[in-house]
């Protein structure tokens, strides 16, 4: 078999870029080990992060960082093994998190932050899921008045810079959007320019099936078997090799298993985080995707209930499961939402690729000739996927970029 692109990982950014390379004509494999939305694009908080222009950083402040260093909050744990490895990343990252440096970057990531909601809603229409789609932003609570303050002047300077819209919510305007929250709140902000995603996992196969219908393929396969040949790149699949004049590496966390053996050493790491979902007691209902600020965990309304994500659990890849945050947020969620029973058998598990400068590789391999990159979008995988998918489409096909590639670009590290 011999198609002109093949497209390597079926999470949102994969099927994203697969589904714009076939709208342009391409035809397109596209090839995952299990099927499509699987892994992390299973499991997110269900954001398209239209406010998420200053990526999430490493803190600064001292009581944040010996919060951290003790290593029992819910937004945050590590695996004390794991630092070796993962202290060259962690130290580059706390480096490019510097705040002079965290401005710089927010204004390189801008300008694909900016085109989140608007690419994810042409997506959705052609593929008939803008029901999967909610246009009511989401909300931070406070606990405390000094958090909040200093909460609400770091939005209003996104709003100066960056033109993002959002509301400062008293107690009691906290109460009118979600009544049934129970915790003795001082206030919130409303993000109101994002949207929601109330199945991340049934967006994800919607926009595959546009891809199918468009002439798409998929199939199963290991990444790891991508080769060079004289006229393009060689993969292995489930139903024999399959030849392509372009290959694009769209693999998440596992980038590095096809990467490193073409030579390419980047700095990527993962951060991992768990989700389980709960029914609502009563007839309480969650309107908006909710992050309990000082506590570090987010309760959002999805079609299978209600789900409850943690913080970034800085962990080897393929370590076993410790879903220790979410054992420390599921009774402190309890008191700020009638949470009921559980709902899924074990938590979930899933894992951000993350570089550290925040920002994502997007575009060709500089060693290889038609080899592209399209990874490391942390926690803004499915905000960015659509995006994400048009760029690389258009610079495949030599299209003039909608944007300026150049910040994203593999020979930054």
């Amino acid at each position: 078999m011999r198609t002109d692109v093949v497209v390597l990982g079926a999470g949102i950014v994969g099927v994203s870029i697969a589904l714009h390379l076939q709208k342009k004509g391409r035809s397109v494999l596209l090839v995952d080990r299990r099927r499509p939305a699987e892994e992390t694009s299973f499991g997110n908080a269900g954001l398209i992060q239209r406010e998420g222009v200053y990526p999430y950083g490493f803190p600064h402040d001292f009581g944040a960082l010996l919060r951290y260093a003790l290593n029992n909050t819910i937004d945050a744990s590590y695996h004390l093994s794991a630092l070796p490895h993962i202290a060259p990343f962690l130290f580059q990252y706390w480096m490019h998190s510097r705040p002079s440096h965290h401005k710089a970057i927010a204004r390189l990531y801008a300008p694909l932050i900016e085109r989140s909601v608007t690419e994810h809603m042409a997506l959705a229409e052609e593929a008939g899921a803008t029901d999967l789609i909610r246009h009511e932003g989401w909300i931070k609570v406070f606990r405390s008045n000094k958090v909040m303050d200093a909460q609400v002047k770091d939005a209003e300077q996104v709003k100066r810079d960056f033109g993002v819209n959002f509301a400062a919510l008293s107690q009691t305007g906290v109460s009118e959007l979600e009544p049934h929250l129970t915790a003795p709140l001082k206030g919130g902000l409303h993000w109101t320019d994002p949207a929601s995603v109330i199945d991340p996992h049934g967006l994800t196969m919607a926009y595959v099936t546009l891809f199918e219908k468009l002439g798409g393929k998929l199939a199963g396969g290991d990444a790891r078997s991508l080769e060079e040949m004289p006229d393009g790149w060689r993969v292995q699949t489930e139903t024999g090799p399959v030849d392509a004049g372009a290959a694009v590496v769209a693999l998440g966390p596992w980038a590095d298993v096809v990467t490193k053996g073409l030579g390419y050493h980047l700095p990527l790491a993962v951060k991992r985080g768990y989700h389980m979902h709960y029914k609502a007691e009563g007839n309480a209902i969650l309107n908006h995707p909710t992050l309990d600020f000082e506590r570090g965990y987010f309760l959002a309304p999805m079609v299978k209930g209600i789900r409850l994500t943690t913080g970034a659990e800085f962990a080897l890849r393929d370590a076993p499961k410790t879903p220790v945050q979410l054992a420390r947020a599921e009774p402190i969620a309890r008191g700020l939402f009638p949470l009921g029973e559980r709902l899924d058998a074990e938590p979930w598990m899933g894992m951000r690729p993350c570089t550290p400068d925040m920002m994502p590789i997007i575009g060709p391999a500089t060693k290889h000739k038609n080899l592209w990159f399209g990874f490391g979008h942390a926690h803004h995988g499915l905000t960015l996927g659509p995006i994400t998918g048009r760029l690389m489409a258009e610079m495949i096909t030599g299209e003039k970029p909608v944007i300026d590639p150049t910040p994203y670009r593999v020979d930054r590290f």
